[in-house]
């Protein structure tokens, strides 16, 4: 199976455990995320993305160190104001696409180009869509897969409850630990 793990930068992997697979880091955010994982996928054909990276929680079902499944995200900046309410194009909802499913938490996430850190954003946004989860690049790996139907799973680890920004209460180590052991399993159990 030709794998081709996905990560937004190189402090989120291990590599050293992933010897066979190919390994792409695109840098942060939705454009550069695009960018990179398009140009990769017009170039070599693969039989599975492991999008796997770093997330901060909206829930507190989910603490610093987990490890779960994104199994559908949301573009949730996309979209237009109608006076007071926002309203979102509904083609920005990325469901998972890959019929085998890990052992994971599954959970609903967002992709963000401005990370939540201020009270009322978090509170509007979980009003909003109710997310357990956000990250800055998860949405346009899925939505990037599903045009070039590739089968795709998206793997976070909790770095951070998402709150007024505090890194104090991050646990980067730990969270990236916890989501190269688990990415490691799962490729295993192909």
């Amino acid at each position: 199976m030709k794998i081709l793990l996905v990560v937004a930068t190189e402090h989120e992997i291990i590599e050293d455990k992933f010897n066979g697979c190919n390994i792409l880091i695109t840098g942060m955010g939705m454009v550069n995320t695009s960018i990179q994982i398009t140009k990769e996928l017009m170039q070599n054909k693969y039989d599975l993305v492991i999008n796997m990276g770093v997330a901060g929680s909206f829930s507190e079902d989910y603490i610093v160190g987990d490890v779960v499944e994104v199994v559908e995200d949301n573009f949730s900046e996309l979209g237009f104001e109608n006076g007071n309410d926002f309203e979102q194009f509904s083609d920005f909802v990325i469901k998972y696409n890959v019929k085998a499913k890990t052992n994971l938490k599954k959970v609903k996430g967002i992709t963000v180009n401005t990370a939540h850190g201020n009270e009322h954003s978090i509170a509007e946004i979980v009003n909003r869509l109710n997310p357990d989860v956000e990250s800055m690049e998860g949405a346009s790996i899925f939505k990037v897969c599903n045009e070039f139907a590739v089968p795709c799973i998206q793997i976070r680890a909790i770095s951070n409850n998402v709150e007024k920004r505090n890194k104090e209460n991050w646990n980067m180590p730990l969270a990236i630990q916890n989501l190269n052991n688990q990415v490691e399993k799962i490729i295993k159990r192909l």
